[in-house]
């Protein structure tokens, strides 16, 4: 009897350690995987744009920790019509669902055009010929003191990531000596 208790007070010593390593190593992999779906996202956005000839655009939903991608299809009926200054109609357009960051994972702020944004919807577009708005990611994990830097360049649409809080600084007239 004394051995069978033995064996299981040692069998819910090894649960324990066993649980409490698991979920010392979760957090860190929701800011991970957060990471690599917003960027994966980012890429697919910049693709359709470009074989589809559109200009997509991204909302971030800085309150609700979320964002979703738009087209400029209306469903059923084709392209949206555009106005006399070139904005999209207020129509019903073709939009993605919600994809919500996971629990203790959260964007921190929104840079647009070097314009901090970190409350509130921040839309960002992706044109037909491969450019984007120029827009930083900062996305964090208050808990563990962890930030990360998505970068959109807007030039070539092309995703850069940063650990840590990062921020590209303006050219200044030394640089192009």
């Amino acid at each position: 009897m004394i051995e069978v208790m033995i064996v299981v007070v040692i069998i819910g010593v090894m649960t324990i350690t066993v649980t409490t390593t698991i979920e010392s190593m979760l957090p860190g992999e929701r800011l991970n995987t957060s990471i690599r779906n917003l960027s994966a996202d980012l890429r697919s956005i910049r693709s359709e744009a470009i074989s589809r000839g559109v200009e997509f655009r991204l909302v971030y939903d800085l309150d609700g920790n979320r964002y979703r991608w738009s087209t400029p299809f209306v469903l059923g009926e084709g392209l949206a019509r555009q106005s006399r200054d070139e904005e999209w109609e207020e129509v019903d357009r073709m939009e993605s669902p919600w994809q919500v960051l996971p629990q203790g994972v959260e964007f921190s702020a929104i840079y647009v055009a070097s314009q901090p944004y970190s409350a509130g919807q921040v839309f960002v577009r992706f044109d037909p010929v491969g450019t984007a708005s120029e827009h930083s990611v900062i996305m964090a994990q208050p808990q563990f003191n962890s930030l990360f830097t998505i970068e959109v360049m807007p030039l070539s649409g092309l995703v850069q990531m940063h650990d840590g809080l990062y921020q590209r600084q303006e050219p200044v007239d030394e640089d192009f000596n």
